[in-house]
């Protein structure tokens, strides 16, 4: 692991910041092709694998898992970046828990434990997975979906380096080795077609659907946070996770919190002032958030830290790609 580098490198973005292209004007008489459709792999979809993924993540191993190591300079040489498309404004409100109580004030932070509790704590969860032989860890938030199942995180946390991670499970809850809600094992992965193809920084976004627990599906047993595209942009947002890497150790639930801007250097990325590192990737940004309920309206995930400013996290924008993620997993069966 490059300590240096927290999430994605910024190094594996430099190659590609050429590719950057000015916003288009109006374009009338152009017709627009379709968005191609999600990126997606069955992961254990049979309840024999299930049971070995399940058996696989002991205590231990998930204890030993660092957060998912930077792709090289070498990737990023490789990236074309694009813009995302975006469209009619869309969300989906929270669901199973209640929505009422008074939001509170709060102060700005850039990366302290959440000890507020809510809905939050049990939404957000640490991602475990194997990749290229070893394992890893990432972050990860169950949201409303209508299969009760959907988990949003990363790109990079579903696949990297041209492949498609193996063992994936969501452990929504995790505290200190804790796992209060269960451990669920993916029966599916998706992530947009930007990133599956080459990795794009802008489109680091995926789901996960997850298998039900004991005949409940997750957001029976969690709830789930809301979802939101197409949103505007430089609003007040809280982002969570379980960064890994020093100073932190992935044992505990983190948060920032804040007003976002634009990137301004080679993404078209969100920013806020956070100090997460590692393993926080994944974890949800969330618009329009009640610390006394802790739900909120999920609008963005962890993503990557410029090497020149370890104090900022980006994460993409919400837009239509991601949005096709997010129906295409809602509207996939679990099992």
């Amino acid at each position: 692991m490059h300590r240096k580098v927290a999430l994605i490198s910024a190094l594996a973005l430099a190659a590609g910041s050429a590719a950057l292209l000015p916003a288009s004007g109006a374009q009338a008489h152009v017709r627009v092709r379709p968005e191609p459709a999600p990126a997606q792999k069955a992961a254990a979809d049979s309840a024999s694998e299930r049971r070995q993924v399940l058996t696989y993540w002991t205590e231990r191993r998930m204890e030993a898992a660092p957060p998912l190591d930077a792709p090289g300079p070498e990737a990023g040489a490789k990236k074309t970046m694009a813009e995302p498309a975006e469209g009619t404004p869309w969300t989906a409100p929270p669901s199973g828990a209640s929505k009422n109580g008074v939001a509170l004030q709060a102060a700005r932070s850039s990366g302290t434990p959440w000890t507020n509790g809510g809905a939050v704590v049990k939404t957000t969860g640490r991602v475990f997975f194997t990749t290229q032989g070893r394992n890893a860890s990432c972050s990860g938030s169950a949201v409303t979906s209508a299969n009760k199942s959907v988990v949003l995180t990363a790109g990079h946390c579903v696949k990297m380096n041209g492949a498609f991670h193996t063992n994936w499970v969501f452990v929504p809850g995790y505290d200190n080795g804790k796992r209060p809600f269960g451990t669920w094992a993916a029966t599916r992965l998706l992530t947009t077609p930007q990133w599956n193809a080459r990795e794009d920084i802008n489109f680091d976004i995926a789901a996960a659907v997850v298998a039900p627990l004991q005949g409940k599906t997750l957001v029976d047993v969690v709830g789930g946070q809301g979802v939101a595209f197409n949103q505007p942009r430089r609003q007040q947002m809280y982002a969570f996770g379980y960064p890994a890497a020093a100073p932190y150790d992935g044992s505990k639930l983190i948060h920032c919190s804040g007003r976002t801007f634009d990137d301004f250097a080679m993404s078209k990325d969100h920013g806020l002032t956070c100090n997460m590192t590692g393993g926080s990737s994944g974890g949800p940004w969330m618009l329009n958030f009640n610390e006394s309920t802790g739900l909120g309206t999920q609008n963005s995930v962890n993503s990557f830290k410029y090497n020149f400013a370890p104090n900022w996290m980006f994460g993409p924008y919400f837009g239509n790609e991601a949005q096709a993620v997010y129906q295409t997993a809602q509207s996939t069966n679990a099992l």
